[in-house]
């Protein structure tokens, strides 16, 4: 695969997607410029749009500019338009076949909460104080992507996991909670499941034998739902499986007031990664102008940091974004006097100044 270092796949795909991504592209291309780095986006079809366009959801052209892209920046995928469980394709199978085809198994996921954003979550302030999560998440092995069977009467999805595939997520688990406070949090099932059992004795061996100065807690995912919202602070950095890193995930969001917070990270054992925010498509406010852009916008920081290894570039897009939640500048999902997309846009970009 021949790479174009400076080049990023620009994926707008459906719903708040193309709005998002805006965003984000306009952002970044003004840290790029502030920063120096040589960055060139070019934009395809992905999801429904790309159905509709092509029969694919990732047609062979968007492919082929991934391949030679050094990171993806994807907006969202799917919408009740192509939700016919019959449907021969699926928008989200062009999300499953990028991670697949391009080895994207550590789905990184930070839980942060930023004062004014934070103050909109049901959950109590002073339980959210110091709260500083990063989930690692496995992304391509599981019951997403085991054998599926189903006749009239009966349904079935397999999980599978190798200690192999559970050895690598581990490891990047724990190197990162070695960059930080040493505390790692591994999620499971293994009173039930015998792929919980292999995912707590795998991870337990390579803690003890390659990390051994690491605190490592396991954690039942059930009891985990609860102390997720009960005691957060607690937590540094959490690995688990992939269904179980969805649905966890998902839960944590309320941490920062709203899905469209959070950013994501999907990376494998190279520099290229596929960024994204954690929200969907949304598409019963596409075109209004009302779309939340932080998550779109925090995902192309990450960007910057793991694929273009440019913390200083993705440091002040963070705090660029720090800023204007705490000037009051929130969109209608975190306030109730919102800002439109691209007024929290431009107030992003004022901010890199």
């Amino acid at each position: 695969m021949s790479t174009n270092t400076n080049l990023v796949a620009a994926l707008p795909g459906d719903g708040i997607g193309p709005e998002v991504i805006a965003s984000a592209v306009q952002v970044c291309e003004r840290a790029a410029e502030r920063f120096e780095i040589d960055l060139q986006f070019e934009t395809a079809p992905v999801g429904g749009a790309a159905i509709d366009e092509t029969g694919s959801p990732l047609p062979d052209e968007t492919r082929a500019l991934c391949q030679r892209s050094r990171a993806v920046l994807l907006g969202a995928i799917g919408g009740p338009k192509w939700d016919d469980p019959n449907a021969e394709v699926r928008p989200e199978e062009a999300l499953l076949e990028l991670r697949g085809s391009f080895g994207l198994f550590a789905n990184l996921r930070p839980i942060r909460p930023v004062g004014r954003s934070a103050a909109n979550s049901p959950i109590r302030g002073e339980l959210l104080e110091n709260v500083d999560i990063l989930f690692v998440r496995e992304l391509t092995g599981g019951i997403y992507f085991g054998a599926k069977h189903r006749t009239e009467r009966e349904a079935s999805d397999l999980m599978v996991y190798t200690v192999e595939e559970i050895e690598r997520i581990v490891r990047r688990a724990c190197r990162l909670a070695a960059s930080r406070s040493g505390r790692l949090t591994s999620v499971d099932k293994a009173n039930i499941l015998e792929s919980s059992r292999l995912w707590r004795e795998t991870t337990t061996r390579i803690v003890w034998d390659e990390f051994p100065t690491l605190e490592l807690e396991h954690l039942l995912v059930d009891a985990m739902a609860m102390h997720l919202l009960r005691r957060p602070s607690d937590f540094d950095v959490v690995v688990t499986e992939n269904m179980f890193g969805d649905i966890l995930t998902d839960e944590a969001s309320m941490l920062s007031g709203s899905l469209g917070m959070l950013p994501s990270a999907s990376l494998g054992e190279g520099v290229f990664g596929l960024y994204e925010p954690v929200h969907g498509s949304a598409p019963d406010i596409a075109g209004r102008g009302i779309a939340n852009p932080f998550g779109a916008i925090l995902s192309s920081a990450m960007m910057l940091r793991e694929s273009f290894d440019r913390p200083d570039a993705a440091a002040a897009i963070e705090h660029a974004v720090e800023l204007v939640i705490e000037r009051g500048l929130l969109p209608r999902d975190l306030g109730p006097e919102s800002a439109s997309t691209d007024r929290i846009t431009s107030a992003v970009v004022d901010a890199l100044q």
